[in-house]
């Protein structure tokens, strides 16, 4: 199974910004065939580095499209667009999830939508502080995942890609708000025993789950080695140059 190396560089770098990274950063990695490479630059900048990207090195990522593929809807971009432009997109993130909005049907629906138009989804779950603190992880953990793919059918479920963000470990600055491995691991049997319980124990065992969550150069190697976890999805870390290629080189060493 392939390493997944997600960066989500959220609303950060302009379009002439966002290629400079590129360029940069297609020059420090070579092409590696067991870990797939993934960036996710704002909507602007998506066109202008799919024809600049290198496809053998890295993909392509959206980090939000709207359900509907055509029609009436001001200011919003469909998957039907970004078809042939990006290979993936990010999906419940905390930050749509929270900041705007967007419930476990509006999830559903856009997961739905990027399986229809070939795009990969990347969902995100994860519990908030409160949540937690009230010992509420599981619940949370099973409705998302039961919300986001609720109209994914058994043909389609190996499209998708999860990701396990915890609210409360995302842009830590204080240690002991870190997520440890040991936490890591409970969440990721939680997520395949459920895809179990919706699909089969193959595909439990064959979905590719990531981890986010304040992922950096000293924690990467130690989050990678969680059973079970099949990549990283970090934000922080993927803007610097130096550290996201540090990242890169970690997988490969633990992918080998």
């Amino acid at each position: 199974m392939k390493t997944y190396i997600v960066g989500n560089w959220k609303l950060n770098f302009n379009v002439g910004e966002s290629s400079i990274y590129l360029h940069k950063l297609q020059k420090k990695i070579p092409i590696c065939r067991n870990v797939e490479v993934v960036i996710a630059p704002s909507t602007i900048a998506l066109q202008p580095l799919s024809l600049q990207i290198d496809r053998h090195k890295m993909k392509l990522a959206a980090q939000n499209a709207f359900y509907r593929d055509y029609g009436a809807f001001t200011g919003e971009t469909s998957f039907t667009q970004l078809r042939g432009v990006v290979d993936y997109c990010i999906i419940g993130h905390s930050e749509r999830r929270y900041i705007f909005d967007e419930d476990d049907k509006m999830i559903e629906k856009k997961v739905a939508a990027a399986v229809r138009n070939k795009i990969t989804p990347i969902l995100c779950i994860g519990e908030t502080e409160s949540e937690r603190a009230f010992g509420e992880t599981a619940d949370v953990i099973r409705d998302q995942l039961l919300g986001g793919l609720r109209d994914v059918s058994e043909e389609d479920i190996d499209k998708v890609i999860i990701a396990y963000e915890p609210v409360w470990a995302i842009s830590s600055t204080k240690a002991a708000k870190y997520a440890s491995p040991y936490d890591v691991a409970d969440a990721i049997k939680l997520i395949r025993s459920t895809i179990e319980e919706l699909y089969d124990k193959k595909v439990a065992e064959e979905l590719p789950v990531l981890f986010g969550g304040s992922v950096n150069p000293s924690n990467a190697g130690g989050y990678l080695t969680v059973p079970g976890v099949n990549g990283l999805l970090m934000g922080g870390s993927s803007l610097i140059l130096s550290e996201f290629v540090d990242i890169i080189d970690i997988a490969k060493r633990v992918k080998s």
